[in-house]
């Protein structure tokens, strides 16, 4: 029942997604359900989880139960023979029981330990935080993925409308340069300037939905759908306004922010405490434990009788590992180089953060920079291009001058669109990159 109910739901999200446009929340929504790498982030955190209960587990007390049957090879009982005048009698001592049974519980609570066990309970909740951050971590990786699927394939779908509505165009000037050469008003070879162009367009429309089709492709694999499937986005217009931001700032932030540095930290924590559970091998341990025991026979009785009886016992016991060859000393020199791996890893960690958010702080900052100047250029395409029309209606201006309009257009809007696209998701990096949550 479990697995035709998860079936249910993969199949209705399947339908979903083909039924309507998605938003790009709604991407991130199903894309995050979907993440095959959640999955096993999910799996490491449930892991690190029971691993805190296992340290915990080792300060509580220990209950062990043992049972023993045991058949005894057959031997002649200890007996003593009186002989005294009158009297000849022989006494059994102790009996010969062949069949021995021995049941027992143990139950064993640690005193002291050299600070091993609530060094390794400390270790664990802070691996525990460490996975926690980490999956945090990789939710933001995730959804950078489906965002810049997202993204690119509106792109795709920007470039194809682009192209399509310039082949319009085209194609109402084909007409009217047929009108012309039938008036006189042109020539054979503009009109095979214009075909010519509009072939050429053509061809880059097929290029355009074959782009389409694959930024299609990876955004369904990007939210975990077939790869064939006929997804369609909806996403508002883009916004573009200028923001004065400051690197240290930002440096700042990333610094504070960061799961990967938040987890590193943690893992660094953790390590302090592995070295001091290592360092607690040089001390003794001392456990109090008791024991209830249930045997037939039980040896603690004299003489012995082939009855269950119970007997108990209480204890205190001291464990000193006086000489192991070294193995003391090698596990704290392992304890000690694993932390110093880890604060080089931290050191490391934060120099690639520098760089990574002042890489993605200058990408911003020019991705705005080209969506002003590729707009200027767009207007500037429409004005060279209606005025090249208007010369060209009253056959002014040549086919090749209407050619040149009409590249110098497409061109114009594309590297506008592009640039568009590319702004966002530069800020959707750049926040990315000190830490915020972008999901």
């Amino acid at each position: 029942m479990k697995k035709i109910f998860v079936i249910l739901l993969i199949l209705s999200t399947n339908i979903l997604a083909q039924q309507q446009k998605l938003t790009l929340s709604q991407s991130l929504e199903i894309g995050l359900k979907n993440s095959k790498d959640l999955k096993i982030s999910h799996a490491k955190l449930i892991s690190s989880e029971a691993q805190v209960t296992a340290a915990n587990s080792q300060l509580l007390p220990q209950l062990f139960f043992t049972a023993n049957y045991t058949r005894l090879s057959s031997v002649p009982p200890f007996e003593v023979t009186l002989n005294l005048p009158g009297f000849n009698k022989t006494f059994v001592v102790s009996p010969v029981f062949l069949d021995n049974y021995n049941l027992k519980l143990t139950l064993q609570q640690p005193l002291f330990t050299g600070f091993r066990l609530i060094s390794l309970k400390n270790a664990a909740d802070l691996n525990y935080d460490a996975s926690k951050s980490d999956l945090n971590k990789d939710m933001n990786d995730a959804a950078w993925k489906i965002q810049n699927a997202f993204w690119n394939y509106y792109k795709a779908q920007l470039n194809v409308n682009v192209i399509s509505e310039n082949l319009s165009q085209m194609k109402q000037h084909l007409d009217d340069t047929k009108n012309f050469l039938a008036n006189g008003l042109a020539t054979k070879n503009d009109l095979l300037k214009l075909e010519v162009q509009y072939s050429n367009t053509k061809l880059q429309k097929i290029d355009a939905d074959n782009q389409l089709d694959i930024a299609r492709a990876a955004f369904n694999q990007a939210i975990g759908l077939p790869l064939e499937d006929s997804t369609s986005i909806d996403t508002k217009e883009i916004s573009v306004e200028a923001s004065e931001l400051n690197y240290q700032n930002l440096l700042a932030e990333a610094n504070t922010n960061r799961n990967e540095l938040k987890s590193l930290q943690y893992r660094l924590d953790a390590s302090n405490d592995q070295l001091k559970a290592a360092e607690s091998l040089w001390y003794p341990s001392v456990y109090l434990s008791g024991d209830y025991m249930y045997n037939k026979p039980n040896q603690r009785y004299v003489p012995s009788v082939d009855l269950f009886k119970d007997t108990w016992d209480v204890g205190v016991t001291l464990t000193w590992t006086l000489w192991n060859w070294g193995y003391n000393s090698s596990q704290t020199t392992i304890a000690q180089q694993n932390k110093v791996q880890t604060e080089t890893s931290l050191s490391q960690l934060k120099d690639a953060i520098g760089i990574e958010v002042y890489q993605d702080y200058l990408t911003y900052k020019r991705a705005y920079d080209k969506v002003e100047v590729s707009k200027l250029g767009v207007t500037q395409a429409e004005e060279n291009y209606r005025s090249t029309l208007e010369k060209y209606n009253t056959q002014t201006a040549s086919s090749t001058d209407l050619i040149d309009a009409e590249v110098s257009l497409l061109a114009a809007k594309t590297n506008y669109n592009n640039s568009l696209v590319d702004y966002e998701l530069s800020k959707v990096l750049l926040d990315k990159s000190v830490g915020k949550k972008i999901y």
